[in-house]
């Protein structure tokens, strides 16, 4: 019990002021809870006391305990009753058995070639916790694309996300868009980059000492796969989604790794409403570059009815493989880049991770227009065409 107390300490768990002054005895098997509430992922669940929410019990007992972990854990805490912690715990946690210590390391059995929580969507870093600025190791699936210009210059001028030792995920309108200019070719993919003005990247933590990445990594494509169903002259860019093969397998790295795709059931179909997201990226669309430092932004996801009403203005019906984000001024995908990802946090029984809930596809022009929030594709809709195109 000394160290369940240490780690409620550690967690910030039980500092806050109790907000459950009630509790309702649950019929079905007799688990006094203290209320309705809404988990840190936004799903309806009871606030009851930590022990018996078997699974996060069992996080929190698990050795070592996640940095991701510890956030998910004080982020669901929904009051103190009796000196006891109170947590959200959705229906489908609280009669399961309890989580052990052991973690998925690695996917070689996997047989649809993408990694699940565990090897992706990893929070690596224990420092990314507020601010517009990422950290060097925030984010590690972000990739820019390249392009090859006439005279062979180069430039990049999109963003992807990487989702396994071979594939990019980025908008169809970054492969075959009417915009791209007719001398452009799609050459490659930069990986573990953050800052596009030094190779090798280096931050000087709070203490002062220097923490610098591996050079960035430049992968020739070897395939551009827009989706089939991609009408670059639509007006409301749907299916605007791609894959990019690139020439080799790469290695993961703590700068260089996979993010999940929503392969839940509940994820696949979630249009993540009022959810709060990120977008990220260093604002290269096909005209412009915003900044050499990769950057991030929370966004809310908006209801596709109420996004519908907004572009309706501008005639562009959108359709329930889309979703929308955003609306802030000044905010939205401004800090993205076309096809770049929107990072969803989920947590399962094992691990919190990120997933890629959306690929950024359009907006208002310009960006960041308060009440206009960004269009995206909603990744979910289109994980079974992932699974069945991509290739050893």
């Amino acid at each position: 019990m000394f160290k369940i107390f240490t780690i409620y300490f550690i967690l910030g768990l039980g500092l806050k002021s109790a907000n459950a002054q009630f509790y309702f005895p649950n019929e079905a098997n007799q688990v006094p809870n203290y209320g309705r509430c809404i988990t840190p992922n936004r799903e309806r669940a009871l606030c009851i006391h930590l022990e018996d929410c078997k699974y996060l019990y069992g996080i929190l007992t698990t050795t070592p305990l996640l940095d991701a972990d510890k956030l998910y854990l004080s982020r669901s805490q929904c009051g103190y009753f009796n000196q006891k912690v109170l947590i959200c715990c959705p229906d489908r946690y609280r009669d399961t058995t309890p989580v052990t210590t052991v973690r998925p390391a690695t996917n070689k059995t996997s047989t649809n070639l993408l990694p699940l929580p565990g090897q992706c969507g990893n929070i690596l870093s224990n420092r990314i916790y507020g601010g517009v600025k990422t950290k060097i190791d925030e984010f590690p699936w972000m990739a820019l694309i390249e392009y090859t210009k006439g005279g062979g210059n180069k430039g990049h001028h999109c963003g992807g996300s990487l989702i396994s030792t071979r594939y990019v995920v980025t908008a169809s309108h970054c492969v075959n868009g009417k915009s791209l200019p007719a001398d452009w070719r799609l050459t490659g993919v930069r990986l573990g980059e953050w800052d596009t003005e030094t190779n090798p990247d280096c931050e000087v933590d709070v203490r002062g000492m220097k923490d610098c990445a591996p050079p960035h990594l430049d992968v020739p494509v070897e395939r551009t796969i827009p989706h089939p169903s991609y009408d670059p002259s639509s007006r409301n860019q749907l299916n605007d989604i791609a894959l990019l093969r690139m020439d080799r397998q790469i290695e993961y790295t703590d700068f260089v790794r996979p993010i999940c795709l929503p392969l839940d059931t509940n994820l696949r179909s979630s249009t993540f409403d009022g959810i709060s997201m990120d977008v990220a990226g260093w604002g290269k669309t096909e005209e412009k570059s915003a900044s050499n430092l990769k950057l991030k932004a929370a966004v809310d996801g908006f209801t596709l009815s109420e996004c519908q009403s907004v572009y309706t203005r501008q005639n562009i019906v959108l359709e329930n493989t889309q979703m929308c984000a955003g609306g802030m001024e000044g905010v939205d995908s401004c800090r993205g880049d076309s096809g770049g990802p929107l990072i969803g946090l989920d947590t399962n029984k094992v691990n919190t991770y990120y997933f890629l809930a959306g690929v950024v596809s359009f907006g208002p022009t310009p960006c960041g227009l308060n009440g206009w929030p960004g269009v995206y594709s909603r990744v979910g809709a289109y994980v079974d065409w992932i699974q069945s195109t991509l290739e050893p």
